[in-house]
């Protein structure tokens, strides 16, 4: 199509008018235009951002912890009718018990010269972790006192009561109640620090003296025994 012409006279004069297709179709096109620039610069955006390509792949670790364990140890007499836990009385805080139902010395009223009174306890780490040490420690004093309303005039009982000290088939201490008082870790053999589980066998044979006199009589030696393990 060519330009459209229209005359008319007025007043002798010929006007003439002319409209332009050209211009029309620019202004028809102009909002397209503007259209596609906009959508071009949105994908652009998105292209430059990478959210429409590449790929993602990960892991989540969801079960990751630490925890202590436990040391705690377990003393039993013989028949297992008596037990002493180093949490009685408290806590694993603590962890640090007195025992005073469990008698090592056999608690015996009525020895004479000669007489041995044998006392099996065992002791076990009823804990989740393994001993790394065990040890014995007793008092710094073995201590006499009367026993009874009969008593002998002698004042060194202790060092009259032999005392052995063993673990199975092995002698972890051999000596009187006098030196077994204060003795020094290399005193003692003791067995291997148990693991978690594992008991440990003792027994304590105590023994007057045959030379012992009747200035002996009705007297009582005692000496505190403290069990020790750590890890």
């Amino acid at each position: 199509m060519g330009q459209r012409s229209t005359s008319f006279t007025l007043g002798g004069s010929s006007l003439s008018s002319h409209a332009s297709a050209p211009k029309n179709k620019r202004r028809r096109f102009a909002p397209v235009a503007l259209g596609a620039g906009v959508l071009g610069a949105v994908l652009l955006s998105l292209s430059l951002t990478g959210t429409m390509s590449g790929f993602v792949a990960s892991i989540t670790n969801s079960n990751n912890t630490a925890a202590t364990g436990a040391l705690v140890m377990q003393e039993q007499n013989s028949g297992a009718t008596v037990t002493c836990l180093s949490t009685d009385g408290g806590s694993v805080s603590t962890n640090a018990a007195t025992c005073a139902t469990i008698n090592k010395f056999g608690g015996s009223t009525t020895m004479t010269p000669g007489n041995t009174v044998t006392t099996p306890i065992t002791i076990k780490n009823l804990g989740t972790v393994a001993a790394t040490t065990f040890t014995l420690t007793p008092g710094a004093t073995c201590t006499q006192t009367n026993s009874g309303t009969q008593n002998g005039t002698a004042t060194d009982l202790c060092a009259k009561l032999n005392v052995v000290i063993t673990s199975g088939a092995a002698t972890v201490f051999s000596g009187t109640l006098a030196t077994l008082a204060g003795a020094a870790p290399a005193a003692f053999t003791m067995p291997a620090a148990p693991a978690a589980g594992v008991t440990v066998p003792f027994s304590f044979a105590v023994t007057l003296a045959p030379t012992a006199g009747n200035t002996y009589q009705g007297l009582q030696a005692s000496l505190p025994l403290t069990w020790t393990f750590s890890s």
